[in-house]
């Protein structure tokens, strides 16, 4: 199947039924008003036993009542058991997806946050927020704004956090829209003064604009993971269609961004070289960088780079060395003295290993004039060969269709199949993902709940991603 025309949203019939907009993998609009969430693994139940899950105990929380916004806390049970009287940094975490798919609860980022408590030994909270299009932005926004206050009410009731959470270290991460979701977080932080972030952790944060920077007009006819106009067209989808790509929401104002310095100490900004959102990236870290150096608070700025790699790698395939590089180089951020090594349940290791680096990564730290620190990290092209663990590609690739697009397709097929980039398949001990037949991961109630009835079941293979 080939790409839209960049000029027109691509239409095509499944059945009867006609598509409007087509967002593969993420989801499609059909004509009479449904939406088809594409791009979704399976749900994964938290469990309070650590040896069922690496090492980490997990349990899920409603945040929110009236909206029903949950969350799901992962603690890394060694870590907490060795604290003694120290407590442990609080990460809150929020899940890309484009605003409009995935979950904290899916089996990608159940995973992925596990990984991220044991290596930090932090005590994640990962959002579980409103999903677009039936809940347009700001609703992420604000259900992200909740879980932060809720994570660091001195008033918690909820025991882990009275028990285990460290307030002085609290942190913002998440990845694509999850990275622009904790920024906008952080900018609604620093309005306030009985709220302090100790860092933030953006990966591969989605931001955009109406003109095309350098890299996003070359990656117009370029094979990647998102092609430029795809992404134009889901800024309008997701805030149905209030705003276009001129809102300073993805493409935030300089003042907005200084403010970043009164509520972060630290920033880490993530990018990919072959992602299309990589310049914005980089662009946003200059601009932080420039914005302590002016307002002379000082500050800790980093900017790392995954060589050879494409937005969204790091969650598919986590056992590569640049995806090892990368979780290393967060669970540095969170913790400059390294924490305490996680055992999982087969009795692996799961800690940053000191300053311990790869061959393939270089580090470059420089400070400014004033007490500005910036640090440069290049993680190198991949050594070994792609490892499916969570399964994810594999489960695509099983529903792909016979693609007969020809050379300028860009689906996952040929991308799987790519000499540089072999699956190996599911190694380890990891059981069947456990599966759940409702539609929706959360804990929605009301309107949501019902919204959930229009998604018709069965998942398509991706063809391309927009």
């Amino acid at each position: 199947m080939q790409h839209a025309n960049k000029n027109c949203v691509y239409k095509y019939v499944v059945g009867d039924e006609d598509v409007d907009l087509d967002l593969y993998p993420f989801l499609r609009r059909y004509k009479d008003g449904r939406i088809e969430r594409v791009l979704k693994s399976p749900f994964v139940p938290a469990s309070d036993n650590p040896t069922a899950n690496r090492g980490v105990a997990t349990r899920d929380v409603i945040i929110d009542h009236s909206t029903g916004m949950s969350a799901r806390l992962f603690l890394p049970s060694l870590a907490a058991a060795m604290a003694g009287n120290r407590r442990l940094p609080v990460v809150v975490y929020i899940h890309g997806g484009c605003f409009c798919t995935e979950s904290a609860f899916c089996r990608t980022y159940h995973r992925y946050a596990t990984s991220l408590a044991a290596a930090a030994g932090a005590l994640v909270v990962s959002v579980e927020y409103r999903l677009a299009p039936e809940h347009p932005i700001p609703a992420a926004y604000d259900d992200a704004w909740s879980a932060l206050r809720w994570a660091t009410s001195p008033l918690t009731t909820d025991p882990w956090l009275a028990t285990h959470a460290d307030p002085r270290r609290m942190f913002l991460a998440g990845d694509s829209a999850g990275g622009n979701i904790a920024y906008h977080t952080a900018v609604r932080a620093s309005r306030r003064r009985d709220l302090a972030v100790e860092g933030m952790v953006m990966v591969q944060p989605y931001f955009w604009g109406t003109e095309r920077l350098p890299s996003e007009a070359a990656s117009d006819g370029a094979r990647t993971m998102l092609p430029a106009y795809g992404v134009d067209w889901l800024w309008p989808l997701v805030t149905a269609g209030q705003t276009g790509n001129e809102d300073p929401r993805i493409n935030p104002t300089d003042e907005e961004v200084a403010s970043l310095t009164s509520t972060c100490r630290r920033v880490m900004v993530a990018v990919a070289e072959k992602d299309t959102l990589r310049e914005r990236g980089v662009r946003l870290f200059e601009r932080v960088r420039e914005c302590y150096d002016l307002t002379g608070t000082g500050g800790e700025v980093t900017l790392v780079e995954s060589e050879g790699e494409d937005h969204g790698f790091h969650l598919y395939s986590p056992l590569r060395a640049t995806s090892r590089s990368l979780m290393e180089s967060i669970v540095h951020f969170i913790n400059p003295t390294p924490p305490a090594p996680e055992k999982n349940a087969d009795g692996l290791l799961h800690a940053w290993e000191g300053n311990k680096q790869s061959s393939s990564a270089r580090t470059m730290n420089k400070t400014s004039s004033s007490t500005t620190t910036t640090q440069l990290l290049m993680l190198g092209v991949p050594s070994r060969p792609f490892r499916d663990v969570f399964g994810y590609g594999e489960d695509m690739m099983k529903q792909q269709p016979s693609c007969t697009a020809g050379p300028i397709c860009n689906c996952m097929a040929p991308a799987y199949r790519r000499d540089t980039s072999k699956i190996i398949g599911r190694r380890g001990k990891f059981p069947p993902a456990a599966t759940s037949n409702k539609p929706n991961y959360g804990l929605f109630k009301g309107p949501a709940a019902a919204a959930t009835t229009l998604f018709p079941g069965g998942v398509h293979g991706i063809k391309n991603f927009f």
